[in-house]
């Protein structure tokens, strides 16, 4: 079910196509990731783009694993800074999240976060950002000055899944991003809500103390580590009854 406020936003959306003016909100944001932040309590997912999820890893320019997903996400805060946001809506995701532009003074951030290399033009949808990204590609900047896999790729990853970054990506990379995050635990301290896809296909995340949390594999196919309960109900993921 809705919350209120998607309704809200779906019913400013609708409005603002009737009458031809574009709906906006404004307000200063709380950051959930790199392309996710809530402003006057609405989820609004920054359009165009696609950043590193929070329990993604990448290689630095020494071949080192990082967590680019997190990083992306404080770049992002650290960025606004408690400034306010002004976001133009242009549709809501299968997420129920509301898609917008968004703006801080007169710099787009979705725009921001591509050309400073912490997120993709998500080409899929828009093209938008290319030239942001071609931009951070060239200058290295950002996820662009080691290897890593895009983010829509990280989400089903397997041994065919691409390697993006610098020309002189490592012969280990592919090795290294696929390896299980779980291998040495959580990707973050912060990050150690487990979740899990049922045999029902049903998505769902386990937070620590509950009936089913020490059961999780995170080991095998489909697992997603998470930092907030809100973060993963962003993404889709419901509670674990128990």
């Amino acid at each position: 079910m809705r919350s209120w406020q998607q309704f809200l936003a779906l019913v400013i959306l609708v409005l603002s196509m009737r009458t031809g003016v574009a709906a906006e909100i404004i307000g200063v944001p709380h950051v959930l990731d790199g392309d996710t932040i809530t402003v006057a309590n609405v989820k609004i997912r920054l359009d165009g783009i696609d950043a590193p999820e929070t329990d993604q890893v990448c290689l630095d320019r020494q071949a080192a694993r990082w967590t680019c997903g997190i990083e992306a996400r404080n770049q992002l805060s650290q960025h606004i800074a408690d400034r306010t946001v002004r976001c133009t809506l242009s549709g809501m995701d299968v997420y129920r999240r509301t898609l917008a532009a968004c703006r801080v003074d007169d710099e787009d951030l979705n725009a921001w976060m591509v050309r400073q290399g912490w997120a993709l033009a998500f080409v899929r949808y828009s093209k938008a950002y290319v030239a942001d990204e071609t931009s951070a590609r060239n200058a290295q900047r950002g996820m662009w000055a080691g290897a890593f896999i895009a983010p829509w790729d990280w989400r089903s990853r397997n041994r065919q899944t691409a390697m993006l970054g610098v020309l002189s990506v490592p012969i280990t990379a592919q090795a290294l991003l696929l390896a299980p995050a779980s291998a040495s635990g959580a990707p973050s301290p912060e990050c150690i809500i487990k979740g899990n896809v049922n045999r029902k296909g049903e998505r769902i995340y386990h937070r620590p103390g509950g009936a089913s949390y020490a059961q999780v594999n995170m080991n095998a196919p489909g697992k997603r580590w998470f930092c907030t309960e809100d973060e993963a109900q962003t993404a889709g993921w419901r509670p674990a009854i128990r």
